[in-house]
């Protein structure tokens, strides 16, 4: 089962969600936090597999302590519980090393849904979420510019949205493992994103793909 460790600072909220998430055995859950310094504390106590990070926090918020956690523990998993309003904060949160959102008020079906995939090693991003981004996106006039990426790297993209992994990509293109991950390092650099979760909303807000 997976292990994770609940971070928010509503004490009502986090009891809930624990209580919920064990009934259904959906989770383990050994300890929660109220502050992203306290997190860092019980990650390390309990070795969890993943966090569920809230945004606004005292003494730490979720940003800082996912750059913290991600620097102490490279392979630790972070799912976001949002609020409508943290959205001008998803790009920071992707930058700090978060795999994807789930807003606060999405059923526990599409929660546990997000858990399972992240724990796989994917992404998830709350359909309404997608949809923000896309209004916002379409209130700001975007002067049409020619792409950084090669045609081979668009197509590498597509299927890095998809959750293929880098074997599924270089079957699916008739390419060899290390051309993919060369091309892979490519795309990372010139879109100046730090996972898999940022390139899917920079493929969004640059309209590489559609929803």
């Amino acid at each position: 089962m997976i292990k994770l460790i609940i971070a928010d600072d509503h004490r009502m909220f986090r009891e809930s969600l624990r209580k919920i998430l064990t009934i259904e055995n959906i989770a383990e859950i050994p300890a929660e936090a109220s502050n992203g310094k306290e997190l860092l504390q019980l990650i390390g106590e309990y070795e969890p597999d993943m966090v569920l990070m809230d945004i606004a926090m005292p003494v730490m918020d979720g940003i800082e302590a996912t750059k913290r956690a991600m620097a102490l523990y490279p392979h630790l998993k972070i799912l976001v519980l949002s609020s409508f309003g943290d959205d001008k904060y998803y790009y920071s949160m992707l930058e700090a090393g978060a795999k994807g959102f789930v807003l606060k008020n999405a059923g526990i079906s599409e929660l546990q849904n997000a858990i399972i995939e992240i724990a796989k090693g994917g992404n998830w991003f709350s359909a309404e979420l997608i949809q923000k981004v896309i209004a916002n996106l379409n209130l700001k006039p975007k002067k049409e510019e020619p792409s950084l990426l090669s045609n081979r790297e668009l197509e590498i993209v597509k299927l890095i949205c998809e959750t293929k992994t880098n074997e599924q990509i270089a079957d699916a293109l008739s390419l060899s493992f290390d051309t993919i991950k060369w091309h892979r390092a490519n795309i990372f650099t010139k879109t100046a994103c730090v996972n898999s979760a940022g390139l899917v909303l920079y493929a969004i807000r640059n309209k590489l793909i559609e929803i």
